[in-house]
């Protein structure tokens, strides 16, 4: 897995705040349920042209679409983000969900839902075969990658480099998924740094995600603490959250509201942060097909959302809206 502690990526001094939006663009699969290889519909990303009219294209905001198999295999999906892309409105990088991509040699468990538990040629496989499925269908190779569920491995930062990749955006700060097999990201935190993979130096983006409350500065140890049954039991981490002594936050408006981001973006900035990654899944933007939007009422919410914490970036922090290549030339730019 890519180690905390690595050379961090800093923009300028006095550069303004950077705002990233990053889209989870997938399959619609019923979230309460097993893993299944047979969801594989597609019909939701036909609705994000939407939220462009809405408010990415008034605020010159250029998104990401990290496009998984059956995305970048489904004509009608495709058709949508080329349009988006060809204009210039949009940019294509990866999202590997393994039990919809082939090969399709292991058992579909929890457990490899995490691509990076995988044997290592056969993630290599899954991704060589998802890079070669969007490189044809959007006419380039995707320089950005994401590991469905945050499933990094310990071969994953090799096998990334080895196929062309120059950004991953898998880290998800102070966040443990081991009690499900994943990745523990306890030790990591939301600035950019710089890893090596294979002789080459890549760029993490880490998801945006930190604590606020009187107690953020022992957040991790009294988080830690509310997870052990007996305090999961006295239900202490909603009574911390309510009492807003400590909550752990991410920025996306799927769980969190408009004003929880701004309470964690301005905590994060007194902090030093330079860059934030606005984050969502596609299927949000039809409702019931994920538990953050399931009727239109939660739909106008949500896009709400995104919209007033967009215009509060921009107007209240002076900050500025980058794709992830333009960031990322920067941040290389910076680095020399």
């Amino acid at each position: 897995m890519l180690a905390p502690g690595a050379p961090p990526a800093r923009l300028p001094a006095g550069h303004p705040p950077v705002l990233l939006v990053i889209v989870d663009t997938e399959e619609e699969f019923p979230w309460d349920q097993p893993f299944n290889r047979d969801n594989i519909g597609t019909r939701t990303v036909a609705s994000q042209p939407m939220l462009h009219e809405r408010v990415f294209d008034r605020l010159g905001i250029v998104p990401t679409y990290m496009v998984d198999w059956p995305v970048a295999t489904a004509p009608g999906a495709v058709a949508t983000l080329r349009g988006l892309l060809d204009a210039g409105r949009c940019e294509i990088g990866a999202q590997l969900h393994p039990w919809v991509s082939p090969p399709y040699e292991e058992a579909v468990s929890d457990f490899n839902s995490f691509a990076g538990n995988l044997p290592r040629q056969l993630e290599y496989d899954k991704l060589r075969l998802l890079t070669e499925a969007i490189a044809g269908a959007f006419g380039q190779a995707p320089l950005a990658f994401k590991s469905g569920r945050y499933g990094l491995g310990p071969h994953t930062a090799e096998t990334i480099a080895a196929l062309g990749y120059q950004i991953d955006t898998s880290v998800v700060p102070y966040t443990s998924f081991a009690a499900e097999g994943g990745p523990d990201f306890s030790a990591f935190d939301e600035h950019p740094y710089w890893f090596d993979a294979g002789g080459r130096a890549l760029l993490e983006l880490p998801v945006t995600a930190g604590y606020c409350g009187w107690l953020r500065g022992a957040g991790p140890a009294v988080y830690a603490l509310a997870q052990r049954p007996l305090a999961r039991l006295a239900r202490m981490g909603g009574l911390l959250a309510r009492s807003r002594s400590l909550e752990r936050i991410r920025l996306t408006p799927e769980g969190a509201g408009a004003s929880d981001m701004m309470r964690l973006t301005r905590q994060l900035r007194r902090s030093g942060c330079q860059v934030y990654s606005l984050t969502y899944h596609s299927p949000s933007l039809v409702p019931g097909h994920t538990p953050y939007v399931r009727t239109p009422d939660d739909l106008r919410r949500f896009i709400g959302d995104i919209d007033a914490y967009c215009r509060f970036f921009r107007e209240e922090l002076g900050g500025v809206f980058m794709s992830l290549s333009q960031l990322h030339g920067a941040l290389r730019a910076q680095r020399g």
